[in-house]
């Protein structure tokens, strides 16, 4: 088979296909045979072919091979009889017979020669003075001078290439111009490179041949007779040209060359445009290339190459290419006359042959309406668009988007006519059918001046009127949930609102490109939309028609009803014309799932706006309905029900939260709109507490909390709520029970639980609790058996679980089965902590005979959170319990906070009017306010404080107690030596009975709770202290409670009060402290105290100083044992106290005398009293102690005192 060699293509043709027109050129068959050595194929060629690769196959068959086998030895002979019969071959020979390392000695003095006398020398060591042109020297010369000739010629052109510093130009040279001695020329010049590689790099010689005629030729001459330099040449070509080749001659040459290099070698074309991609150089020769692999391979019914490459350009993420390609386009268009040579004109006519060659039949050229189509069935004015084509109509719009919006081309007439007819066709209704038509909507939106007649406009309107109808058949054939009818809904909405920025937005995000359209430009769109197809009322009225999306998730991408709801919401177009969207609203709510949809919240939000704030002031009651109850408890109907362990399948987890997430805002917008809503005749109401009740806010949390990477922002946004609203519900303790809950232990459990444990039913619980007097066995194992279930498996035994607590208080009850119902009891609050609290406050009220108890609602324990501890008093005694219902306390503490702030805001405006009539002042009309917050804030102080009161009193042993020996004083840390000296009681040993045990353990969770009280508000620490407890517990909190450092801030307050008892309580707090905190403050509130003390003795009178002096005296002990340094102080003070009851003595009796008398040698020499105070019978207090004088007893204790402080202090060193 014989390849016939192609000749350059006159269509499209450069500069230098012009002057190459009539020389032949290496065909790609041939190329391919050299590349691949390809004896068979080479011996196929003609002998014009065959002549142009005659310097590489002679130098191949004289030259010393590398490869040394036996294939090649008989290609060889092959080669050599391919040879034999040409002629050209003997020249070859000759040259290949010159000394090339004399000439290359020469050529390199000559260009050191050129170098040192400049480059327009004329002297030549490689040529003495020529006689005749170089035309005839070449003639006339041998081999050697014909090599030096060309040489010569070519050293000086790469010379000058190198000194004019990239700027092109044009070297006239007769010696590559002569048609005659054109092969012989080229022959040389292949030898030349061949055997002189160092001297002539193949890039450079490259170079040097673009800047003489038919440079282009010898090119592909040079690079098929050395077929590894293609991509050497051609990435060295594209590395120095221009970045836009087509704005000079040097470009274009450039361009044409490489052209035909790859005509020459089509299968490396590709990857020659590239490389033109990669260096952002010559972007005329991409499109070029792609042209010509678009010609070459043409597919009829994809998208073609031409398309894919300049959308890639244009649409890809590299800005730079972008640039590039955009400037190409731009300075394309800016030359005054566009010609059939230019690479962009025959883009833009390969483009336009392309969208033509895809358009349905041909359109009538006068608008037919509806009545003229059914008159005249036979002609096709509307014909749809081919399944096959819609793929690539989509992809040509999408370039045409880019290359007008991005590069900036200017369509011309007939351009911009088929684009409108492309754009107007109707396809199937298939998904990429949807996809055409939201393309071509939004292009049409952002190019509208590719209308420009009114015949076309009416087109356009009647295109758009098509697509209203048919929006809901395409969406319930194509089977996707996101259509164009809600992208037109959308668009309609945003210029009822004028919203122009948002149409530009939802344009860019469509197109998938981000281009400049001009607000301006949207005019006449606005005026056909607002006023010929969508006015504000067909909006929406049509947009409460749209059905719902199914199953709507953050899966569905694209435009969907919920957009189009949510913007009329915002503009308050349902209000405006009263259209109900409250059904519309409640349904996709129903109908969520995850991942959640991200437009979910902001629809909620706004609907709740637009039920609380009226459209307008003119008409205050134009707002949207809320949610009703009944629809809400639909939704949560499985979960109130009793068997409440799974959620009803019919309504998923995300439509449950949505739900919460809709009451939790709305009650919080109602409060925060409690002024502006006074106005309203009718007035939003809020939702009744008993549906809040049923509600299973925390169970829902917890749901949430396990699925926040689908849920996005509502469980974040949940929980903001809840800890405004429902404090009680966000206690810390509660987070770290859960945590444990659902930890690594829990799993843990899980595999432990056994068939029998899920086998008891809530029936056989209420069985078992019914023999507890006699067994615990039956319970004991089903309540541990319970606590492998998970807290939602457990809801069902709540109720039974609650009941039956009461039984729980006799004597006798293991203290295992207390801590297994506190621990199921702990699990339960997890999911259903309010009712829970209901449950267990009703359970464990005192069983009075005769007297029905009372049961009590939520609403009243938050009203009176001291109703939980109106508890059956053997709670006090049974720590378990005690703990449920200090953490039922806490909660309704936090509860009755948040309920009274939501009152004080409801009712905010009711008392307004009156309470202003009433006062008469100018400027004080917000003092009702202030009040009203003042006594909300003494309301709750008063109610803290005395839960406070309650719980210390809890703590003082009772009167049996005391009887047994039981000490209120003893603190804390001082509970290991009481217990272990407790020991040889045998009713210590008894755990039920040991209520030293269980007073104990009280107290520790009561100064927990108070722990906690104090640190959340100090302010119920100083209340609590300035109002006084019993000084028997003042150990007991002290050491009990880790915040009672607080105290030390408002004892000198406290001691400046002008009660004797509070004086007397400060002293006494202070003095624990001291030892508790032996800190600089302290140390400097002591000395305060002593000084107090001090001047108080100054103005006491005899009865007052004996019932201040006698309770606090002791506690100058404690502050001589923290603080030493205040010792000489304290004995100053007790020897001045004893020196003033002396005094008030003297006249009665002078049995004083000798405890003045010892009180002063003890303050001189107190180590000699040190033997004496250590005697039994003076701390028994063997002296004289009958006297029944105050005074007298006082001095006794002062003695007493003074003692105790030298034992003290003695015993230290």
């Amino acid at each position: 088979m014989t390849s016939q060699c192609f000749r350059p293509p006159t269509e499209g043709s450069g500069v230098v296909m012009t002057e190459c027109t009539g020389l032949q050129f290496v065909s790609p068959f041939a190329f391919e045979a050299m590349q691949k050595v390809d004896v068979v194929r080479l011996a196929s060629l003609s002998d014009p072919e065959l002549r142009l690769l005659l310097p590489c196959l002679v130098r191949m068959a004289l030259c010393a091979p590398a490869d040394q086998s036996q294939s090649w030895a008989q290609d060889k002979k092959l080669i050599l009889r391919l040879l034999s019969g040409v002629e050209a071959v003997n020249s070859i020979v000759a040259l290949l017979s010159v000394d090339f390392h004399a000439l290359e000695q020469d050529a390199s003095k000559e260009q050191q020669l050129r170098h040192k006398l400049g480059g327009g020398s004329g002297e030549s060591i490689l040529v003495s003075q020529l006689q005749h042109g170089l035309t005839l020297e070449f003639e006339h010369s041998d081999s050697p001078r014909r090599l030096r000739l060309v040489l010569s010629e070519l050293l000086a052109i790469m010379n000058k290439v190198s000194e004019s510093n990239g700027e092109f130009f044009f070297k006239s040279s007769e010696l590559f111009e002569s048609p005659v001695y054109l092969e012989e020329a080229a022959d040389v010049l292949c030898i030349l490179q061949a055997e002189l590689p160092s001297l002539l790099p193949i890039v450079d010689v490259a170079e040097a041949l673009l800047r003489v005629r038919n440079g282009a030729w010898f090119l592909c001459l040079l690079v098929a007779n050395v077929p590894d330099s293609f991509n050497e040449v051609c990435r060295g070509l594209i590395k120095n040209g221009e970045r836009q080749d087509e704005e000079s001659l040097g470009g274009r040459r450039r361009t044409d060359a490489l052209r035909f290099l790859c005509k020459m070698n089509p299968s490396q074309a590709l990857k020659v445009r590239g490389m033109v991609v990669e260096e952002c150089h010559l972007p005329g020769l991409g499109v070029a290339l792609t042209l010509d692999h678009t010609k070459t391979e043409a597919c009829e019914d994809g998208v073609s190459d031409l398309v894919c490459f300049v959308s890639g350009l244009l649409l890809g993420t590299n800005a730079k290419v972008r640039t590039w390609f955009g400037t190409f386009i731009r300075n394309g268009q800016q030359r005054k006359r566009e010609t059939s040579s230019s690479v962009l004109w025959q883009m833009r006519r390969q483009l336009l042959l392309e969208l033509m060659g895809i358009l349905p039949t041909v359109r009538s050229t006068r608008i037919v309406q509806e009545a003229d189509v059914e008159m005249e069935p036979s002609v096709s004015v509307y014909s749809g668009l081919k399944e096959e084509h819609v793929v690539k109509a989509s992809a040509l719009l999408r370039l045409y988007c880019a290359l007008m919006g991005i590069a900036g081309l200017k369509p011309t007439e007939e351009e911009a006519q088929q684009l409108l007819q492309l754009m107007s066709s109707r396809p199937p209704a298939t998904p990429a059918g949807v996809r055409f038509v939201s393309l071509s909507f939004c292009m049409l939106l952002a190019f509208s001046t590719l209308v420009s007649t009114p015949e076309q406009e009416q087109l356009m309107v009647v295109w758009l009127s098509w697509m209203i109808k048919e929006e809901a058949y395409f969406e319930s054939t194509s089977g996707v949930s996101a259509s164009f009818g809600e992208m037109l809904l959308l668009v309609a909405m945003y210029f009822h609102s004028n919203q122009l920025s948002a149409i530009i937005d939802l344009v860019c995000s469509t197109l998938g490109m981000k281009i400049v359209i001009k607000p301006s430009s949207l005019s006449r769109m606005k005026t056909i939309f607002t006023q010929e197809i969508f006015t504000e009322q067909v909006v929406t009225a049509h947009a409460v028609r749209v059905p719902v999306t199914s199953n709507l998730s953050a899966n569905i991408t694209g435009f969907l009803p919920i957009h189009c709801i949510y913007q009329l919401l915002r503009s308050r177009s349902f209000t405006k014309h009263k259209v109900s969207i409250k059904d519309w609203i409640y349904r996709q709510l129903c109908e969520t799932s995850t991942p959640l949809h991200p437009q979910l919240l902001p629809l909620i939000d706004v609907y709740i706006n637009s039920i609380l704030t009226p459209a307008s002031k003119s008409n205050p009651e134009a707002t949207n309905q809320p949610v009703t109850e009944q629809e809400i408890l639909n939704i949560f109907q499985e979960v109130i029900g009793g068997d409440s362990v799974r959620l009803n399948q019919r309504f998923s987890i995300t439509a449950q939260l949505l739900v919460l997430y809709y009451i939790l805002s709305y009650e919080e917008a109602l409060l925060a709109n409690t002024k502006t809503l006074a106005a309203m005749q009718k007035k939003p109401q809020s939702y009744s507490s008993s549906l809040m009740d049923q509600i299973p806010i925390k169970f829902l949390i917890r749901q949430a909390q396990g699925l926040q990477q689908e849920l996005g922002g509502l469980h974040s946004a949940l929980l903001r709520l809840l800890a405004t609203n429902y404090p009680h519900l966000c206690i810390v303790d509660d987070w770290i029970c859960e945590e444990e809950i659902t930890g690594t232990d829990a799993l843990l459990r899980r595999m432990l639980l056994t068939s029998n444990a899920k086998n008891h039913s809530p029936k056989q619980l209420q069985e078992a609790f019914s023999a507890v007097p006699v067994s615990y066995t039956q319970v004991m194992q089903i309540i541990e058996h319970l606590t492998l279930l998970s807290a939602s498996e457990l809801i069902p035994y709540a109720e039974v679980l609650t009941s039956n607590m009461n039984q729980l208080l006799s004597s006798g009850v293991p203290r295992r089965v207390l801590q297994t119902v506190n621990k199921l009891w702990m699990v339960l609050n997890t999911v259903m902590p309010r009712r829970l609290w209901v449950m267990t406050v009703n359970a464990l009220q005192p069983s009075i005979k005769y007297v029905r108890q009372q049961k009590y609602t939520q609403n009243d324990l938050m009203i009176d959170p001291l109703i939980v501890l109106r508890c059956d008093r053997r709670v006090h005694r049974c720590p378990p319990l005690m703990d449920i219902t200090l953490h039922m306390l806490n909660g309704y503490l936090l509860a009755s906070k948040a309920y009274l702030s939501a009152h004080l805001k409801e009712t905010a405006e009711q008392d307004r009017p009156s309470q202003n009539n009433t006062i008469g002042l100018v400027g004080q009309t917000d003092a009702p306010e202030v009040t009203r917050e003042e006594l909300k804030n003494a309301l709750l102080a008063a109610q803290d404080s005395a839960a406070v009161q309650i719980l210390l009193e809890i703590c003082l042993p009772t009167e049996e107690e005391k009887a047994r020996g039981v000490n209120p004083e003893i603190s804390p840390r001082n509970i290991p030596s009481v217990i272990t000296s407790s020991t040889p009681n045998k009713e210590m040993e008894e755990g039920e009975d040991n209520l030293l045990c269980n007073l104990r353990e009280v107290q520790c969770l009561i100064c927990c709770l108070l722990h906690q009280m104090y640190i959340a508000d100090p302010n119920i620490a100083k209340l609590v202290h300035f109002q006084g407890y019993p000084c028997e517990l003042l150990p007991l909190t002290v050491a009990g409670i880790p915040s009672m450092h607080i105290c030390l801030d408002f004892i000198p307050e406290l001691i400046a009060q002008p009660e004797l008892e509070k004086q007397i309580f400060a002293i006494q707090l202070l003095s624990h402290l001291c030892i508790q905190y032996a800190l600089p403050k302290s140390l400097s509130v002591a000395r305060l105290a002593v000084n107090v003390m001090g001047t108080l003795l100054t103005v006491l009178t005899q009865a007052k100083r004996y019932a201040f002096f006698m309770p606090t005296l002791p506690s100058l002990v404690s502050f001589c044992r923290a603080f030493p340094p205040l010792y000489e102080d304290i004995m100053s003070l007790l020897i001045q106290i004893g020196q003033v009851c002396a005094s008030d003595v003297a006249t009665q009796t002078r049995d004083i005398d000798p405890i003045i008398t010892r009180l002063q040698q003890i303050k001189e020499k107190p180590s000699g009293w040190s033997q004496i105070c250590k005697d039994p019978s003076y701390k028994n207090g063997s002296r004289d102690t009958g006297s029944m004088d105050p005074d007298v007893q006082l001095c006794h204790c002062i003695e007493s005192t003074i003692i105790e402080i030298i034992n003290m202090s003695v015993s230290g060193i």
